[in-house]
């Protein structure tokens, strides 16, 4: 697209540069993962997750926005070694909300480990009841 044509189009609000992919082969190269998203615009980085939690899950990012976009609409559901795509936008901020209440959560459990509590947070009965 030319640039007179991408200045008139509205994106998104949650549309970025950056997309989440999730279910990638744990076995997918270098080379393969540059193949499947290069054909959409040129990547500025790839990164795959290596850790145990992490693995089959990437990092891409695009040099352009329209770009990341085409392929985000492209490649969400797409097949690749018999496994099929999820390709998100990234979004710091929700990740970094994710993760506090994560957090939150396993404060919350060490204070009922020390406090010895039991009880459900949505249970309105007392205690002693």
């Amino acid at each position: 697209m030319t640039a007179r044509i991408r200045a008139n189009i509205r994106l998104a609000p949650d549309v970025c540069r950056i997309l989440y992919v999730k279910n990638l082969p744990f076995k997918i190269s270098d080379e393969d993962m540059f193949e499947i998203f290069g054909k959409f615009g040129p990547i500025r980085q790839i990164r795959k997750g290596d850790l145990p939690e992490t693995r089959g899950t990437a990092f891409v990012v695009y040099d352009d926005i329209f770009d990341a976009k085409n392929a985000c609409e492209y490649l969400n559901g797409y097949s690749v070694h018999g496994r099929y795509l999820a390709c998100l936008y990234y979004h710091k901020e929700r990740s970094q909300k994710k993760l506090e209440n994560q957090k939150k959560m396993e404060e919350i459990q060490r204070l009922r480990m020390k406090y010895a509590t039991t009880q459900n947070p949505n249970d309105k009965t007392p205690m002693g009841a």
